[in-house]
C-alpha cells in the first residue's frame, strides 16, 4: 500500500494547525520512572497525565473514546516490555498488560481510560520497586533500599542508614552486603548512575543541575564517578544519543 500522498497530507494539515508531538525524551523518561520503580516520580507523572494527557498525541480514531484507547494499548504494550527487559517475569507483565486493556475496553469514556492508565503506571511501578527488594529479607534492608530510591538528590551514607534502623554500622553493612550482593555504598552508587543516565538521555538539564539533584558534592565528583561506572563521561554518554539504552 502506497500511503506517501497520504503521509505528505497529515504533515501538511499538522503544520497548519501548529501541531506538536510529545518529545520523546521526556516520554522514554516517564517510561523508565516504571521501569526502576521510582514510585514516588510515577505518582507525581500521573498527576501531569491526568491533566495533559492528549497534548502531543495524533488522532487514532475519529471517537474520541475509541482514539483514547488505542493510545491506552499502545502504552501499556511499552510498559509491558520495558518492564520485562528490567526483570519482570515476561508472563507476569504481559498478563498484567492484558488484564488492564480488558479494563480500558470496558470503560464508557476517554477520562476514564485515562485513570485506568494512571492506575496501570503505579501498578507497574510498584511491583519493579518490589522487585528490586526481591532478595531483601530483612525489614532493615527494605528500609533501606527505599530509603536509598526515595533520597537520591541527597548525599546518603552507611551510618546515615544503620542509624535510621538502629542498629550497628558493622552489622548493618554485613546484613546489607549478605541480602543484596552490594556494600551499602556501591548499591547507592549504583542506583545514582543509573538515575544520571536517565536524565543525560532523556533530559535536557546541565551536567552540573544533574550532579546537584543526585546529592554529589561537585560536577567533578559526578563526573568522575560516572566515568568509573560507565568508562564514560556524562558529556560522552549524553553524546552518544542512544535513547534506547535504557529501554
Amino acid at each position: 500500500m502506497n500511503t506517501e500522498k497520504e503521509l505528505n497530507y497529515r504533515l501538511y494539515i499538522q503544520k497548519e494547525e501548529s501541531f506538536t508531538r510529545s518529545n520523546i525524551k521526556s516520554e522514554f523518561s516517564r517510561y523508565n520512572d516504571i521501569k526502576y520503580g521510582n514510585v514516588k516520580k510515577v505518582r507525581e507523572n500521573v498527576e501531569i497525565i491526568k491533566k495533559t494527557f492528549f497534548e502531543g498525541k495524533g488522532s487514532l480514531s475519529d471517537d474520541p473514546l475509541r482514539n483514547t484507547m488505542y493510545h491506552f494499548v499502545v502504552s501499556a504494550g511499552i510498559i509491558a516490555r520495558v518492564c520485562i527487559d528490567a526483570g519482570l517475569p515476561h508472563d507476569d507483565s504481559y498478563t498484567l498488560s492484558d488484564i488492564y486493556i480488558r479494563k480500558a475496553d470496558k470503560c464508557k469514556s476517554p477520562t476514564e481510560i485515562v485513570d485506568l492508565l494512571c492506575e496501570m503506571q503505579l501498578d507497574f511501578a510498584t511491583r519493579m520497586k518490589r522487585l528490586k527488594k526481591k532478595n531483601a529479607i530483612s525489614i532493615h534492608v527494605r528500609n533501606a533500599i527505599d530509603y536509598i530510591y526515595d533520597h537520591l538528590h541527597e548525599p546518603i551514607t552507611l551510618q546515615e542508614l544503620a542509624e535510621r534502623e538502629g542498629l550497628n554500622p558493622n552489622y548493618f553493612s554485613k546484613l546489607f552486603a549478605k541480602e543484596t550482593g552490594s556494600t551499602a555504598k556501591a548499591y547507592i552508587l549504583n542506583a545514582k548512575i543509573t538515575t544520571a543516565k536517565n536524565m543525560l538521555l532523556y533530559s535536557g538539564q546541565s551536567l552540573s543541575n544533574i550532579s546537584l539533584s543526585l546529592g554529589f558534592s561537585s560536577q567533578s565528583a559526578f563526573t568522575a564517578a560516572f566515568k568509573a561506572g560507565t568508562g564514560m563521561t556524562p558529556g560522552q554518554f549524553r553524546n552518544t544519543g542512544n535513547y534506547t539504552e535504557l529501554i
